[in-house]
């Protein structure tokens, strides 16, 4: 099978502020990690040389994924000084990706496409990039993907205007000419850039694979929240006179006597004291805030409402 690319360099912006503690694709879900889930589905369909692009906190992507043996693949890694985008990213691991054609799959995102039977349709279209798209789900806040009856990419619209248009869930294989032009080391995005142009000048080059699957976007806290709910409960520090309700509580977080919590994430380090109350937040050491913000702090819990 392909090699491939898992992107997990990103800002990770949408998730804050858990991503003031780690990197999104390193947050927690059951007892394994984002980016750890992701890469064993990649290993069941038979894909196991990866490179993960690193940048913000990659320490804490490293530090669970290491050289990927525990997972039964091979890990390498490539480091991006500023963050590359969705196009730089590729361009600086095309080095490590000794290969005409490979995947690149989101860090952030889980599904469970057959990367085999997608890989056959690639060849026979004979197409430069093939992207996984799925009916548009929330128009309102997913861009869109217009393609014609044949998978041509027509096109993309954006978040508001997509209605009746595919959504691409962040898995793709693509030829390393498409990056080769472009310059090491600069900033390049993909759908909002490289492909845009693609498409205009070279129709069909770019194409769409409409494909059945489940897929969960870890972007928001309240996504993490709904994605976390899906996994196995890890035994974390809850007094047992605590009521948490449809939270997730990291294993070195700890919640006291009559405390309170529903639809929360507790990360970190923090320490909820007895009897803290909270609905629809995301807790944090307050240690995470920055001077200046104006955050509600408790007892040193930094609290932000989702």
């Amino acid at each position: 099978m392909l090699p491939a690319l898992v992107l997990t360099a990103g800002l990770g912006k949408r998730l804050d502020p858990i991503t003031r503690l780690i990197a999104k694709p390193a947050v927690p879900l059951g007892d394994r990690t984002l980016v750890e889930r992701v890469l064993a589905w990649l290993e069941r369909q038979q894909v196991r040389d990866l490179v993960l692009n690193l940048h913000h906190r990659p320490e804490t992507i490293a530090a669970v994924v290491g050289d990927g043996a525990h997972l039964g693949v091979r890990v390498r890694y490539s480091w991006e000084q500023p963050v590359l985008g969705s196009a730089g990213g590729p361009r600086r691991a095309l080095p490590l990706l000794d290969a005409d054609t490979f995947l690149i799959v989101n860090g952030d995102t889980l599904s469970d496409v057959d990367l085999a039977a997608m890989h056959d349709a690639h060849r026979r279209s004979g197409a430069d990039v093939t992207m996984a798209v799925v009916p548009n789900p929330a128009p309102d806040h997913y861009n869109g993907v217009a393609i014609d009856d044949d998978g041509v990419v027509l096109g993309f619209v954006p978040k508001g205007e997509a209605t009746g248009t595919w959504h691409f869930i962040g898995i793709q294989i693509v030829s390393r000419k498409i990056f080769e032009p472009l310059a090491d080391g600069v900033p390049a995005e993909t759908v909002a850039a490289l492909y845009r142009d693609i498409v205009r000048r070279s129709p069909g080059r770019i194409r769409a694979l409409p494909v059945e699957t489940t897929f969960i976007d870890v972007g928001t806290p309240r996504d993490y929240l709904a994605a976390a709910a899906m996994f196995p409960v890890v035994p974390a520090d809850i007094n047992p006179g605590a009521r948490v309700v449809d939270s997730i509580v990291w294993p070195e977080a700890r919640v006291g006597a009559g405390a309170d919590l529903d639809q929360c994430i507790v990360a970190g380090r923090v320490d909820i004291p007895e009897g803290f109350r909270a609905t629809n937040c995301a807790l944090i050491p307050a240690s995470a805030v920055s001077t200046g913000e104006t955050v509600e702090i408790e007892s040193g819990v930094a609290v932000f409402r989702i």
